[in-house]
């Protein structure tokens, strides 16, 4: 930060490269998908079409759902529940992502310029870390990965059911199975490289030597981790595309393409 106590160079950086293309990138890819989740959370239609059920919408917690023969309907919110469904459900995976390591890092510097970059001075005076509200709720990070582990295992319960037709009737996979199969498999992938999972996992251990399993898990979760970045973005990316496939099939602008 630039203030009195710092060496005074007139330049507010020395980077000579385009150091401003990743936050702006991210800025862009991060609003675009704000744009889009907001959109289709408040529709409050065109989320189910059978067998397949939109990942925003599931499962649907309020008496208004469309009825999903075998699907996520949970009415436990009743008929007092005037607005959309998703936005019940979507606090979840949405507050996990908002307080994941990653994603604060991501928006702290292309929202906030919190800094802009590494090198590069940021515009504000006084620097309070994540201390004070709101920033101190991002101590519930942890809370928001139970959470987000119970919607992955739905989301998958919701892939299982995409091996039916359109009647319901078992051993049967279309295009859009394979949407889902990706999506779950990404969602997954990308929760369990979770910062938290790697400590529940393997955290306050004082000899590996002596938990074989949990070290072994720890290290299958630290590998995730050092993607964690790529897989936040592919995960982000496929849920919106599952929604997206789910949406044109429930408007009648494509067809599912039958594999068997």
């Amino acid at each position: 930060m630039r203030t009195g106590t710092r060496a005074a160079i007139a330049e507010r950086h020395l980077r000579t490269d385009r150091w401003w293309l990743a936050p702006a990138g991210t800025a862009f890819g991060l609003f675009a998908f704000i744009v889009y989740s907001t959109w289709r959370a408040f529709a409050n239609a065109d989320y189910y079409h059978a067998p397949y059920v939109s990942p925003f919408y599931s499962p649907c917690l309020a008496e208004n759902c469309e009825q999903m023969q075998g699907g996520p309907n949970w009415a436990l919110f009743g008929e007092w529940w005037p607005l959309s469904p998703a936005l019940i459900i979507l606090i979840f995976p949405l507050g996990f992502r908002l307080t994941c390591y990653y994603y604060r890092k991501a928006y702290y510097r292309s929202f906030w310029a919190s800094p802009p970059a590494c090198a590069v001075a940021e515009p504000h005076k006084s620097y309070s870390g994540e201390t004070r509200f709101p920033l101190i709720l991002q101590n519930l990070h942890r809370y928001f990965f139970y959470a987000a582990v119970l919607v992955a295992v739905i989301l998958t319960w919701d892939t299982v059911l995409g091996f039916r037709n359109a009647d319901y009737e078992w051993g049967h996979m279309g295009l859009g199975t394979v949407v889902f199969l990706i999506n779950i498999v990404l969602i997954w992938a990308y929760t369990i490289s979770c910062h938290s999972c790697r400590h529940i996992v393997g955290g306050r251990l004082k000899h590996f030597s002596k938990h074989p399993v949990r070290y072994r898990m720890w290290s299958v979760v630290g590998r995730l981790n050092a993607r964690h970045m790529q897989l936040a973005w592919a995960s982000l990316l496929s849920v919106g595309l599952a929604d997206l496939y789910v949406y044109l099939l429930a408007t009648g602008a494509i067809t599912d393409l039958q594999l068997f």
